[in-house]
């Protein structure tokens, strides 16, 4: 019988999943998705085999799991962060920082990239997990810019955010690259004061 992590079978899945994933985004930033294998996962993580896939029956589902985990936690540092500011400026320029920050950390395929290498299911299970996010932009532009329609801002935001350029600079120049992004989306949807 195998090793329980913890003191219960519950705290076991979640020390299982967490080593899990804390190996998983060293791969990602190191190899990228294709190079990765569950049973290198697993040694990696100090998992045999059969107990990894007791948790993860493919590289597909590993993959799913981790984003939604990675999701979640990201949705409510998200939701920490816009409760900060006072004004929907402040707002806004919060939401584009962190989620350029958090580009400039993950090394996930973008979009197309990622939909190409999952099956459609799993990708729109991935996809579901931006729902939050858009809905906290919607929320701030109705705030900000009531009288202009968010779903023709909303996928001109996320198109900016989305471009891995803005972030693949030398971290030297990530902080200026991210303020640059800042002042081109307040300006691209009218909001002009200083946050």
């Amino acid at each position: 019988m195998p090793k329980i992590i913890g003191r219960s079978l519950e705290e076991h899945r979640r020390e299982v999943r967490s080593r899990v994933f804390d190996v998983l985004r060293g791969q990602l930033y190191e190899r990228g998705f294709d190079a990765i294998t569950l049973a290198g996962v697993a040694a990696e993580a100090g998992l045999g085999r059969t107990a990894m896939y007791n948790h993860f029956p493919d590289k597909e589902s590993l993959l799913v799991a981790f984003v939604e985990d990675e999701a979640t936690r990201y949705v409510e540092r998200l939701k920490a962060a816009v409760a900060t500011a006072d004004t929907p400026v402040e707002k806004l320029a919060t939401f584009v920082r962190l989620q350029l920050r958090v580009l400039a950390e993950y090394h996930l395929p973008p979009g197309t990239a990622l939909a190409s290498a999952l099956a459609p299911a799993a990708y729109r299970r991935i996809s579901a997990h931006a729902d939050p996010i858009t809905g906290q932009l919607r929320e701030i532009l109705a705030e900000g810019v009531p009288d202009e329609d968010p779903d023709v801002l909303i996928p001109m935001i996320t198109a900016a955010l989305g471009s891995r350029q803005v972030v693949d600079v030398p971290p030297e120049r990530l902080d200026d690259a991210i303020e640059g992004a800042v002042r081109f989306v307040l300006r691209a949807v009218g909001m002009t004061e200083n946050p």
